[in-house]
């Protein structure tokens, strides 16, 4: 498994994508009409302007909570075998919470923790 095994991928990837798009042109019927370029949410028609620009604190939460949560992911495997693996698994998660301690200080200073 090279470096060719990658490249067999990648095109397998691309004529596999590239035949779904050709085969779902080739046997569904494009059709235009009014109702279906409109915006559409739970049912309700849209009134006013339906492009709202977002606040870039919401993503900036959503990057720190999704940070955290991978955490968790990692922390998982480690409590598992702590026991068996003894001080060195233990010193090594302290460094790790010392790592994500510092990121969640750095987001904190930097304001992103704010909730409008």
């Amino acid at each position: 498994m090279g470096p060719s095994s990658l490249i067999v991928l990648i095109i397998a990837a691309i004529a596999f994508s590239g035949i779904a798009v050709l085969v779902s042109k080739v046997l569904l019927k494009a059709t235009k009409n009014k109702q279906k370029g409109q915006p559409y949410e739970c049912g309700i028609p849209t009134q006013g302007k339906t492009m709202v620009q977002l606040n870039v604190g919401y993503y900036l939460f959503a990057l720190i909570f999704l940070v955290f949560d991978v955490e968790l992911v990692f922390l998982y495997p480690w409590a598992v075998v702590a026991k068996s693996t003894g001080w060195l698994a233990f010193i090594e998660i302290v460094i790790f919470f010392f790592i994500i301690f510092m990121g969640f200080l750095y987001a904190h200073k930097k304001g992103a923790l704010k909730w409008m």
